[in-house]
């Protein structure tokens, strides 16, 4: 008995499993989500600002507003069918989808879904002089017809189109130049193309301009005649124009680059001395 009344007590720990502090939880989570979201919804704000222009914005936020029906016009119909009142044109927004007509006019509304925008003029306008310029290319090379051109003119000239207008060149080679030596006297090629491009130029209204080129010379020269030469040469190519018939009022400008722009790397060669006659887009 006394063994038993000797033994050491049993002792039982309980040992309890509290959760860590709230900072280890995921309710974190969920706010730092709903940040990123807030940022990329303001980057790509940012982004549509600049990336779009001043027509596009006020579509979009015309898109958003729920004051103006979604409609190529306001209200789906036209007239007092549409809900439109003698305030509309006050209270409609004037860009964008809001027009408040099919055909507004450009003082009183938007061009809205249903007009003409200016990107889609520009377009067809574009559209329309490329396809000048492939007629006009077509009837220098004597592509799907009769040429202008002789076979020994056509030698001399090289056509592209830039965003300028269409450049056609034409150029001296060493048997055959087109100006007598050092000199804006035009030899009898030059003539010829004049009066074939007078004829050819005929089939548009663009305007015109002439720019003169020139070889280099040699640097030790006192007096380099580069300038004077390339400006007289472009002017002398006017004068054959003219004097061929081809409208004034149609040439926009003659200029003389001297030998700042050679057309191959060797700037002395005769390739360099050229001529460009430029048939302009509009609004050039």
């Amino acid at each position: 008995m006394a063994a038993r009344d000797n033994a050491a007590p049993v002792i039982i720990k309980r040992k309890k499993v509290v959760g860590g502090d709230g900072h280890h939880g995921g309710a974190w989570k969920v706010a730092y989500a709903d940040f990123v979201t807030a940022m990329m919804a303001f980057f790509l704000l940012m982004w549509l600002l600049n990336a779009t222009t001043e027509k596009q914005r006020k579509g979009i936020a015309d898109y958003f507003n729920p004051t103006i029906p979604i409609n190529r016009i306001s209200g789906g119909g036209e007239g007092a069918f549409g809900g439109d009142s003698v305030f509309s044109e006050d209270q409609i927004a004037q860009t964008g989808t809001g027009a408040a007509g099919q055909r507004p006019t450009e003082e009183r509304q938007a061009r809205g879904d249903s007009g003409l925008s200016e990107d889609k003029a520009a377009e067809d306008e574009k559209a329309a002089f490329e396809e000048m310029a492939r007629k006009i290319e077509q009837a220098l090379q004597g592509v799907g017809g009769e040429s202008m051109v002789s076979e020994q003119m056509a030698r001399h000239i090289l056509t592209k189109v830039t965003d300028e207008g269409l450049i056609v060149e034409f150029f001296d080679l060493e048997e055959e130049p087109l100006f007598v030596p050092d000199t804006a006297q035009p030899e009898l090629i030059l003539e010829e193309i004049a009066q074939m491009l007078t004829r050819v130029f005929s089939y548009a209204t663009n305007g015109v301009a002439i720019n003169g080129h020139t070889r280099a010379y040699p640097s030790m020269l006192r007096q380099n005649p580069v300038w004077d030469l390339s400006t007289e040469r472009a002017q002398t190519m006017r004068g054959l124009m003219e004097g061929d018939g081809f409208e004034a009022a149609r040439i926009h400008r003659v200029s003389g680059f001297a030998d700042r722009k050679p057309a191959i790397e060797s700037a002395m060669s005769v390739r360099n001395n050229r001529l460009e006659v430029i048939l302009l887009r509009n609004g050039r």
